[in-house]
């Protein structure tokens, strides 16, 4: 119908918002290293067999969640740097960046680990994160995205979405 918008079409909406630009490209850039350790082995990280093998069998988190959290920061992280999918990548993000203060980093207080005083790493990272995060799900990805330029391919008709036909 003339005037509506897919489901999709407003996924992907967003603003041509400066601030959202800042926030999807920092949020990426900071997260995509932690996942490109966990996929890639990159920065010294143990790569994908052994990540999964931790959250498997030490963690004890069921593989298809295992999984899903290498994704959200490897290609999540991507996915926001272009602006691609950011809804989607954001609500990744957050939901790993909950899941790690609930079982890993709550018991060690707020604070990181600045001066080595404590066993573990507080939770004051993974707030930082889900500030960034929670815009980006809500608003969408801001100027530059890949999603305000798909949008605006479908609107102005130039590419289109397959709809189930109404039979």
């Amino acid at each position: 119908m003339p005037g509506e918008s897919s489901l999709f079409e407003r996924f992907l909406s967003t603003d041509q918002d400066r601030t959202l630009l800042f926030q999807r490209v920092v949020l990426g850039v900071v997260i995509f290293p932690h996942g490109a350790q966990k996929l890639l082995g990159w920065f010294g990280g143990p790569g994908f067999s052994d990540t999964m093998g931790f959250f498997t069998d030490t963690m004890h988190f069921p593989a298809p969640l295992a999984f899903l959290i290498i994704i959200a920061e490897s290609l999540g992280a991507l996915g926001l740097i272009l602006g691609l999918g950011t809804r989607l990548a954001a609500l990744g993000i957050a939901a790993v960046m909950v899941g790690a203060v609930l079982t890993s980093h709550m018991s060690f207080g707020f604070f990181m680990n600045w001066f080595g005083a404590q066993k573990g790493e507080g939770f004051e990272y993974h707030l930082l994160a889900l500030a960034l995060a929670m815009p980006l799900l809500v608003r969408g990805g801001g100027l530059l995205s890949m999603d305000g330029a798909l949008v605006e391919r479908l609107r102005s008709g130039s590419a289109s979405v397959p709809r189930p036909s109404r039979t």
